[in-house]
Parts: C-alpha cells; structure tokens; sequence
C-alpha cells in the first residue's frame, strides 16, 4: 500500500473516513530521548480502507487528522488510548471525542487487567499479529514495506476486535459502564499538567508540610526544566534526589553537595543555584495553602479489614467476569477501610453497585465471607 506523505493526500483520506460512523486509530512514537512524545506514524482505517500517514514527511500538516479526531460524528476506536490522546493533546489541544478504548472495554468484560493488543486480537480473532517492529525506530527514515504493513495491521485488526467487544457490551448490558470511562479518558483535565502537580507523580513520602512544601517546588522546577529542554524527567534529576532534596532542604550550595543522591559536583552546574532557589521558595510557602497531606490511618484492624476487601474485589471479580483492577484498586479498598464516605470510584456509578455497597456492608458486618465446596462465598447477615 501506498505511504501518505502529503497533506492533499491526508486531507482526501480524512473526508473518506469522516463518512463513517467508527474509524480505528493507532499511533507510533518514540519518547525515550524526550520529554513529549514524538509522533512518527498514524494509522486509521474505515471498514472500506486502511491508511498508514507518514508524520514526519516534510511539508505535511497533520491538521485534517486533527480534525477528524474533534469529528463529534465519528467514533474513535483506540487500544490503550492515554498515551495516543496525550499526543494529540500536546499538538493541537484537542482531545479525541467520542473515543472507545478497547483495553477499557476487555476489561469490563473479563479479559483481565490491562491486556496486551496482540493477546486480545488473538483472544477474539484467533490471529495471532506479528511483533517483528513493536520496538522498531518509527523515526528512521524511510519506512519499509514490512513497518507499513505491520502498522496498517495494527488498525485493521482493530476493527474485529471492536465489532466483538461491543457486541458483548450491548449484550450484557455493560455498554454505560465504558461509557463513564471514556468520560474521564477525553477530559481535557486527564492531560492539562501543570508543573506545580509535578509532585503528585512521586512515589516520595514527605510528612512534614515544610518537606511538602520543598517537593513541590522542586518537582515544578525539574518538570519547567525537562519541558523547556525536551528531555525526559530523569535527565534533569532522578526522583530519589528530588525526595532527597525536599527532606533535607539544602538552602545553600554547600549544603546541596553534601546530597549522597546527586552526583558528584552537580551543586556546581548551572542548575544548582537554581534548586537552592526552589528549596528556598518552598520553604517561604504558608503552610496553610498546601495541600492536606494524607494522614496516618489509626484503625488498628486497618490491614485486616483491607485483606477480606480483598477476598471480596476477588469473588466479585470472578463472579461477574470484570477485571478486579478496573472494580478497584488497593489505594481504594485502603480508604474505604478508613472511611465509608471515601471519595474513591469503587464507591460511585456502576462499581458501587456490583462491588462498594458490598464493601461497605462487610466492614460493618452486615455480611460476611466464607467457604463452600472450596469457593469463597457471601453471606448476608441481618
């Protein structure tokens, strides 16, 4: 097939597409070396055609394959489609809509956590796709006959597995529940990151508001940088110097250099005065601005209770054919442990119904779990 390297040839192949209902999507880029994404192929395909667009071409506009994402008409179809949007997010400032995720969707029905492409087209199509260029350099040009068709199969493979999943959404009435999904996915919120949240990506705990305060300085300051430089995060400084920085709060090179997380004369590069700068910016911060920092959770059965959650995200898991990861995660069965107003999603929508009234009433003991013919079963108390 032919490689479309032209915007008259990508503007002619988008008003064919935005003549049907559903299209598929796909997109290949490479993010290692930076810090936004850079997007190198786009795939897309109709039930009458599948097209395979050259992002990198000189002199292309990637504007109709734009606006055919904004198309409110056509049904945008992705696999894991975060990384796709954020991409698309980043060139035009728009994002997809309406969209459906079909990794979302194998989840709802039972294909497990986060599934694979290539596993789930083989699940519903018995094809198993070939991985020859999934870590191919999408940059080198030109592309090969074997990359064109490899990404062009990436869409068209796409389409039966869409027919089959929303075929059994319909089918078993779970259709709203994707739905409110795609929802949080094409919210312009999930991807406008401002370096100030830059902290809320951290693993690093912090207990005082003074730590606090410092992390998030320092964390801006290391998003502003890798932003401004087109690097990755990690370029610019590893999060464990960044935790290390805010428990310290070196407020003066010297005291910086005496960080074992830095390495060796970093306190003297162009960047040192610039981190002292932050740390001292954080410590100005009012307390009484910041962010709640999450308290210790003193219910002494705590960790038991979030174990029969457990159990129970599992029962519930099996007995409905849902992924437990998409029900809950364990940051939710833990506040739910703590708090039963908890603002977490097992307990809104869909997922309170099949598994957070649950939930609740084994906290409380209105029912409880035991074993029947060596299955974990529940038992309403009254």
């Amino acid at each position: 097939m032919d490689l479309i390297t032209t915007t008259a040839d990508l503007s002619a192949a988008c008003a064919r597409l935005a003549q049907h209902p559903v299209i598929t999507v796909d997109t290949e880029f490479l993010r290692e070396t930076t810090y936004y994404p850079l997007l190198c192929v786009v795939q897309l395909a109709s039930p009458d055609e599948a097209v395979v667009i050259d992002a990198l071409a000189v002199g292309i506009d990637l504007k109709p394959f734009f606006a055919l994402m904004a198309d409110e008409k056509v049904l945008k179809v992705f696999h894991a489609a975060r990384q796709d949007i954020e991409i698309i997010w980043h060139r035009a400032g728009i994002v997809p809509h309406p969209i459906f995720d079909t990794q979302v969707a194998a989840m709802v029905l039972g294909y497990g956590d986060s599934i694979a492409y290539d596993q789930l087209v083989e699940r519903i199509t018995g094809h198993r796709p070939d991985k020859t260029h999934r870590f191919t350099d999408w940059s080198r040009r030109p592309l090969s006959h074997e990359q064109v068709h490899y990404a062009e199969a990436d869409v068209t493979h796409l389409r039966d597995v869409f027919a089959a999943l929303d075929a059994d959404l319909k089918k078993r009435g779970r259709s709203d529940w994707v739905s409110e999904e795609m929802e949080i996915l094409t919210s312009p919120k999930t991807y406008d990151f401002h370096p100030e949240r830059a902290w809320e990506r951290l693993k690093t705990r912090v207990r005082k508001p003074k730590e606090l305060a410092v992390l998030i300085e320092v964390a801006a300051w290391r998003e502003q940088e890798a932003q401004s430089r087109d690097v990755p995060r990690s370029r610019v400084m590893k999060d464990d110097a960044v935790g290390d920085i805010a428990t310290h709060a070196p407020t003066s090179i010297e005291k910086l250099g005496g960080l074992r997380s830095l390495p060796k004369g970093f306190e003297r590069s162009k960047w040192g005065s610039d981190i002292v700068a932050a740390v001292q910016r954080g410590l100005a911060r009012d307390p009484a601005a910041l962010p709640k920092l999450e308290k210790p959770r003193n219910n002494s059965n705590g960790a038991a209770i979030v174990e029969l959650l457990k159990v129970l995200l599992r029962m519930t898991s099996e007995r409905h054919a849902v992924a437990s990861k998409v029900i809950a995660t364990v940051d939710d069965l833990e506040q739910i442990a703590a708090d039963d107003e908890a603002d977490v999603a097992a307990l809104q929508g869909w997922r309170r119904e099949l598994f957070g009234e649950a939930a609740l009433a084994l906290k409380h003991g209105r029912l409880a779990l035991a074993i029947e013919k060596g299955r974990v079963v529940r038992v309403d108390r009254t």
